[in-house]
């Protein structure tokens, strides 16, 4: 695949090293299982090591189970070491850990929105400073970094997640051109809603485009083959950027409303997103502690 005249190198997938944050559950889980179905050897970080290694016993011989705290340039650096002590390089590395805290802006805490920002911006962000540049000496490789069709659409209940999105989005977008001409690219992943524990307690549906995480994983997989800079998932929603720039502000409120777009702040499920929430605020209770 080329850019600028730039043509990126052919990575088989069968035997090809790939690491994956947050792949204990939901999307990273599945995109674990499917690169491993196609060959590949597959490293799973988590912040939850129990849940990697799990992850990777339920998958077989081709994973392995890490612990992995995204937020933490010293974590990474250990994970990578890791890997690369064992497998002598990285292919491929996505970057798929994120948190989504929903409710009003003046209600979330800064510590969660700390914690946003520093597991999907810093997350990424760490994880290409320490695996790029051996694929930069390599002259190949290909990341791809899970951002979120949230990264191009404002929702109200999500203003420090939508931040940390568009930051995802700017990241992996500079990023690509930047290390165009080394033989690495740098894909970003941009799903609607998923069905896995960050949307939980979040009524789907109803005029939102929803998927299934193994819809998403499918999407990152192929992305080693075609090397394109963004995907949307589903694939219909790629015209957003134009809409957003041609239909009028009024007639997209209306659309807002037919599909309740303010259902992160009016409709989410208490009782059905206490485990994810509490599994966020231990996160950013841990993460203020270690700042101290």
């Amino acid at each position: 695949m080329s850019l600028f005249g730039t043509t990126y190198p052919p990575i088989d997938l069968d035997g090809a090293v790939v690491v994956i944050s947050g792949g204990g559950r939901g999307i990273g889980r599945a995109t674990a299982e499917l690169f491993a179905a196609r060959g590949a050897l597959v490293c799973v970080g988590d912040l939850d090591e129990e849940t990697a290694v799990d992850t990777a016993a339920s998958i077989g011989a081709r994973a392995r189970g890490y612990a992995l705290d995204v937020t933490s340039r010293e974590s990474w650096d250990v994970f990578v070491s890791t890997v690369i002590g064992g497998f002598g390089h990285i292919d491929i590395l996505v970057n798929n850990a994120g948190v989504m805290p929903l409710g009003s802006f003046l209600d979330e805490s800064d510590a969660t929105s700390r914690v946003t920002l520093d597991v999907n911006v810093w997350g990424p962000i760490h994880g290409m400073r320490t695996v790029l540049p051996g694929m930069v000496d390599r002259r190949r490789g290909h990341v791809v970094n899970i951002a979120s069709m949230a990264g191009k659409l404002p929702v109200p209940g999500m203003a420090v997640y939508n931040a940390s999105k568009f930051g995802a989005v700017g990241l992996s977008a500079s990023a690509r051109v930047e290390f165009a001409d080394s033989g690495v690219s740098v894909s970003a992943i941009l799903p609607s809603a998923v069905r896995t524990g960050l949307s939980s307690g979040v009524p789907l549906g109803k005029g939102m485009p929803t998927v299934e995480p193994e819809v998403v994983a499918k999407a990152v997989v192929d992305t080693v083959a075609h090397r394109r800079a963004e995907t949307t998932v589903p694939r219909y929603l790629a015209g957003w950027d134009l809409i957003d720039a041609v239909v009028p502000e009024w007639m997209i409120n209306i659309g807002r409303r037919v599909i309740d777009d303010r259902r992160a702040l009016t409709s989410v499920d208490p009782n059905g997103r206490a485990d994810y929430e509490k599994r966020v605020a231990r996160q950013a209770e841990n993460e203020e502690h270690d700042r101290r």
